[in-house]
């Protein structure tokens, strides 16, 4: 499957597999992208125990067999050497994802169940457009809405603003 995922690439689409679900999606776009980096230049430790790593576009596996590539994956410290030639496997602590125009149902429906039930803390899904972020964690049964820019402090230990 990796190599599948790898080779999707090269056509300009990201290709993720959610549990036993194929979802494709074209490449994201300037105005995308450009979101993804004013928002990871924001990124600070809160607490001195996470050290806020945090990478866009990178592939992970989940224990389900899943592949999925979010927006921008915070970590709490850098993963093993060895692991990074391959789909990292350890489960970030916090996930944003940008809505992109025509894949609003893979962000806004199916990827926060799926983060949520592969223990992922907190998930904010923006939509640049609207403006609108939806903050998801665990403990509660609805997500919670906000207008950007808005700063959160998420649970692994890392505050940002969106």
């Amino acid at each position: 499957m990796q190599e599948l995922i790898r080779e999707s690439e090269s056509l300009n689409i990201r290709l993720e597999m959610m549990g036993g679900l194929g979802v494709w999606e074209a490449s994201p776009a300037f105005f995308h992208q450009w979101e993804v980096d004013r928002i990871r230049s924001s990124i600070r430790p809160v607490i001195t125990a996470c050290g806020c790593v945090h990478v866009a576009d990178v592939l992970f596996t989940f224990s389900d067999g899943s592949f999925k590539r979010p927006d921008i994956a915070i970590l709490c410290e850098l993963p093993s050497p060895l692991e990074t030639d391959e789909a990292l496997s350890i489960v970030p602590g916090a996930v944003v994802e940008i809505i992109s125009k025509n894949y609003e149902y893979k962000d806004l429906v199916l990827s926060p169940p799926f983060y949520l039930s592969n223990g992922v803390k907190d998930i904010l899904i923006f939509d640049p457009r609207s403006k609108i972020i939806l903050h998801h964690r665990q403990e509660w049964t609805e997500p919670k809405e906000f207008s950007s820019p808005a700063h959160f402090e998420l649970e692994c230990g890392c505050e940002v603003t969106i």
